[in-house]
C-alpha cells in the first residue's frame, strides 16, 4: 500500500486540507508552520466520503493494482482508478470566487469562470526565472468524467444585474428583487441546477405574507408596474419540497410542486395567503383576498394542500370558515360567515352617490367640536337620524323585494327576529305603532361598530376613519374620566357573576392601555367601553339589541356577549344631550344599524302619551325591555347610580323620552324629521331611490307587452 501523504488541520475552521495546500480550502487561512497533522494517510484504494472529505479504508484484494474510488464533489458513479504515482497538488485559485481548483480544470468548479493563463497539457511553459516548470500531472480519468458529467447536466440561467441572483430562463423578472430580465445575451450564464426551495415553517410567517403584511420588496426601477409586482410578490411564496425519501423521489416531488406553482394565478396566491392568515390570525390577508373578489366558500384542493405542506393545519376540502373553526378565530369566523351569507350584490345609498358621500364626510368633520374644561371630550353639533324613505312602499312588489335584498342584511334580520327574538318581537310595536326595525347591510372590514353608528345617523360608512380618530382622541384626552367609570363597572360586573376577584392597579392599567390601543388601530374590534364613549360623541343614547351568547359555527354556546343594553352619555349634563336614541344590532361579533321607515304623516299614536308633533315627524318606538319583559341593562353606572329596577327605570326616563304603551311596555321615542334632517342626506337618499324608480316603467312595459300577447292569442 503506497502512502501519498497526510492532511493538515486548519487552526480556524478545523478543515482537513491536502498536504500540498498552502491555504485552507474552506476559510483561506494561511497554513501554520506547526500544523496539526491528522493520522489518516491518503492511500491508494480507500473510498472517499463525499460529505466529510475523509478516506475510509475499504477491503481490497492482494493485488495492489487498482482500487475503488468515489471522487469528491461529484454525483458520478464509482470509477476504477489505476495506480498513479504521487503528484504534487498545485491547485489554482479562481480570481472571482477564490476557490482552489484542480490543475487540469479549465473552468472554476464553483462559478465556472474561465481560468486565467490556461495552457494546454502539451506545452512546456517557461517560468519567469531560470528553469522550467515541472510537467503537468497526468489527467485523472475519474475527474475527467466528473467534469464532463457536471457540464452536461447544467442549464442556462440568466444573472440579475441588481442582486446577482441566477434565475431560470423562463422567468422574465428576478424572483428576489423583481428586476427585469436584461435582453443582452451576455447576461445568460451557466450555473448549477436549481436547488429545492427551503421549507417555510410556522416560525417564518413573514415569508407567507406577500403584499398583505407590507413585506414586499421592490426595486426602484419597477415602481411603475405595481400590479405586476404584486403578482410576482405572491409568486415568491416558498413551498416545501419533500425532505424524506431518496434523491430521485425528492426531485420528482419538487418538479410536481413547480408545476403546481406555474399554474397558480394571483387569486390562487391570495387564497393561500388568506388560509395562512386565518391560521396565524392575520386579518389583513383575509381582507386582501375578499377585496380582490375572491370566493369565501372556496375549498382547498389536494394540490394546494400539498403546496402549503402543513398537514396539521390544512386539509383537502377545507374553506376559510373551517380553518377559523379549527383555530378558534371567533372574530374572523363572524366576518366570514357574514360574507358567505351575502349572495346578492349590495347597493346602499353611500355606494350609489360617492360625491355626496364625500361631502357628508366633510360635513361630519366640520361639525366636530371639543368641549373646553376638564372633560375635554369631542362631540357632534348636528342631530341627524337616518330612516328609510316612505316612498319605498310606492314601488312595485318585485322592485321592493330587490331593494330590500340590496340594502338589508337578511341574515342579521333573521337572526335577530327568529333565532333569538331581539327585535320586532312585539306585534303592538311592529304593526299598530309602525315601529319595525330594519338591519342595514354593513361591510365586514373590522370597523362595523363605527360604520353602523354613522349609518344609523348619516347613512354612510366611516371610510376615512373620522369617527375612529375622534374616538381615540376623546379616550386619550378624557382618559381619567372614562377609566374611573370603566374600572368601577368592571369590578361590579365581575362580582355580580360571582367571580370575586380583584386586580392590582398595574393590571387595571394594562387592560386600560389595551382598550386605548384598540381605538387607534383601524380594523380592530371594539368593546363596550368604546360604545360608551361614542354615546358621548353623539350626545345621545345608544341602544344595542344583540344576542346574549357567543355561539360557534356548530351552534355551541361559548359565553356571554355583554353588548346588549343602553349606553347613556352619563358624563355630560342632561341639558347638553339629545334624548332621541339610535339603535344598533349585534350578532356574532358584527354590528348593524337598525333603522325604521318613515311613516309619511301617518297617525303617530302616542301609546298613551300626548305627543305634540307635526305631521312631518317620524316617531319610532324602541323597546327598553327584552322579549321576556325584563328591563335592559344600563352600562357603566357608578355606585351611586346602581340600584334596583325602579331606580334604573327612573334614570332611563331622565335621559330619554319614554312612555308606556297600551300593552304596558316601556319604550323610548326616536324622533326624526325630513325637514330637519341634513339636506345632503336627503339628497343622497333621493338619488339612491331614483335608481329603483327607473325600474318601474320597464316592469310595467313588460306587463303591458304580455297583456298584448295574451289578447293576440
Amino acid at each position: 500500500m503506497t502512502e501519498l501523504g497526510v492532511k493538515w488541520a486548519c487552526e480556524y475552521c478545523t478543515y482537513e486540507n491536502w498536504p500540498s495546500a498552502i491555504k485552507c480550502t474552506m476559510c483561506r487561512a494561511q497554513r501554520p508552520s506547526g500544523a496539526i497533522i491528522t493520522e489518516e494517510p491518503f492511500k491508494i484504494g480507500p473510498g472517499l466520503d463525499v460529505d466529510q472529505g475523509r478516506e475510509w479504508d475499504s477491503p481490497r484484494g492482494d493485488s495492489g493494482g487498482s482500487s475503488l474510488l468515489i471522487c469528491p464533489d461529484s454525483s458520478a458513479r464509482p470509477r476504477v482508478r489505476p495506480v498513479l504515482p504521487a503528484e504534487p497538488s498545485s491547485k489554482w485559485s479562481c480570481h472571482m470566487c477564490t476557490y482552489l481548483n484542480w490543475p487540469r480544470a479549465i473552468r472554476c468548479t464553483q462559478c465556472l469562470c474561465q481560468r486565467q493563463h490556461a495552457r494546454s497539457p502539451t506545452e512546456s511553459p517557461q517560468t519567469s526565472g531560470s528553469g522550467c516548470r515541472p510537467a503537468p500531472p497526468p489527467v485523472d480519468p475519474c475527474e475527467e468524467y466528473n467534469d464532463r458529467n457536471r457540464l452536461n447536466t447544467r442549464t442556462q440561467r440568466w444573472t440579475c444585474a441588481a442582486c446577482t441572483y441566477e434565475n431560470w430562463p423562463k422567468t422574465r423578472r428576478c424572483v428576489v428583487c423583481d428586476h427585469p430580465r436584461p435582453n443582452v445575451p451576455e447576461a445568460i450564464q451557466l450555473s448549477e441546477p436549481e436547488a429545492p426551495s427551503p421549507v417555510i415553517t410556522e416560525q417564518d410567517p413573514a415569508r407567507w405574507r406577500g403584499t398583505c403584511s407590507g413585506g414586499q420588496r421592490r426595486s426602484p426601477s419597477t415602481s411603475k408596474r405595481d400590479s405586476e409586482l404584486q403578482i410576482q410578490d405572491f409568486q415568491r411564496i416558498e413551498v416545501a419540497a419533500g425532505a424524506v425519501g431518496s434523491k430521485e423521489e425528492q426531485e420528482v416531488d419538487f418538479k410536481k410542486l413547480k408545476q403546481i406553482k406555474n399554474r397558480m394565478r394571483k387569486t390562487d396566491w391570495l387564497f393561500l395567503n388568506a388560509c395562512v392568515g386565518v391560521v396565524e390570525g392575520d386579518l389583513a390577508a383575509v381582507e386582501a383576498y375578499k377585496s380582490s373578489g375572491g370566493d369565501i366558500a372556496r375549498q382547498l384542493t389536494a394540490d394546494e394542500v400539498r403546496l402549503l405542506n402543513r398537514p396539521s393545519a390544512f386539509d383537502d376540502g377545507f374553506t376559510l370558515v373551517h380553518l377559523a373553526i379549527r383555530f378558534q378565530r371567533q372574530d374572523m369566523l363572524a366576518i366570514l360567515l357574514t360574507e358567505v351569507s351575502q349572495q346578492a350584490v349590495k347597493c346602499i345609498p353611500a355606494m350609489v352617490c360617492p360625491e355626496l358621500t364625500e361631502q357628508i364626510r366633510r360635513e361630519i368633520t366640520a361639525s366636530l367640536r371639543q368641549r373646553k374644561g376638564d372633560f375635554a371630550c369631542y362631540f357632534l353639533t348636528d342631530l341627524v337620524t337616518f330612516t328609510l324613505p316612505a316612498d319605498i312602499e310606492d314601488l312595485p312588489p318585485a322592485v321592493q323585494e330587490k331593494l330590500f335584498d340590496e340594502v338589508l342584511d337578511r341574515d342579521v334580520q333573521k337572526e335577530l327576529e327568529e333565532e333569538s327574538p331581539v327585535i320586532n318581537w312585539s306585534l303592538e310595536l311592529g304593526t299598530r305603532l309602525d315601529s319595525r326595525l330594519y338591519a342595514l347591510w354593513n361591510r365586514t372590514a373590522g370597523d362595523c361598530l363605527l360604520d353602523s353608528v354613522l349609518q344609523a345617523t348619516w347613512g354612510i360608512y366611516d371610510k376615512d376613519s373620522i369617527l375612529r380618530k375622534t374616538l381615540h382622541d376623546s379616550l386619550h384626552d378624557c382618559s381619567h374620566w372614562f377609566y374611573t367609570r370603566w374600572k368601577e363597572w368592571e369590578s361590579w360586573y365581575s362580582q355580580s357573576f360571582g367571580l370575586h376577584f380583584s386586580l392590582r392597579e398595574e393590571q387595571w392599567q394594562e387592560d386600560w392601555a389595551f382598550i386605548l390601543s384598540l381605538a387607534s388601530q383601524p380594523g380592530a374590534s371594539l368593546e363596550q367601553t368604546h360604545i360608551f364613549v361614542l354615546a358621548h360623541i353623539l350626545r345621545r343614547p345608544i341602544i344595542v339589541y344583540g344576542v346574549k351568547y357567543y355561539k360557534s359555527f356548530r351552534g355551541e354556546t361559548l359565553g356571554y356577549t355583554r353588548f346588549q343594553g343602553v349606553y347613556l352619555p352619563l358624563l355630560w349634563e342632561q341639558s347638553f344631550c339629545w334624548k332621541s336614541p339610535i339603535a344598533l344590532g349585534y350578532t356574532r361579533g358584527h354590528f348593524s344599524a337598525l333603522v325604521a321607515m318613515e311613516n309619511d304623516g301617518y297617525d303617530n299614536r302616542g301609546a298613551g302619551a300626548n305627543l305634540n308633533t307635526d305631521d312631518d315627524v317620524t316617531i319610532t318606538f324602541l323597546p327598553l325591555v327584552d322579549s321576556e319583559r325584563k328591563l335592559l341593562h344600563i352600562h357603566f353606572l357608578s355606585a351611586q347610580e346602581m340600584g334596583n329596577e325602579e331606580q334604573q327605570e327612573k334614570l332611563l326616563r331622565e335621559w330619554l323620552d319614554c312612555c308606556v304603551t297600551d300593552g304596558g311596555m316601556l319604550v323610548a321615542l326616536q324622533k326624526s324629521s325630513r325637514r330637519r334632517n341634513h339636506p345632503l342626506v336627503t339628497q343622497m337618499v333621493e338619488k339612491w331611490l331614483d335608481g329603483y324608480r327607473q325600474i318601474r316603467p320597464c316592469a310595467t312595459l313588460s306587463d303591458g307587452e304580455e297583456d298584448e300577447d295574451d289578447e293576440d292569442e
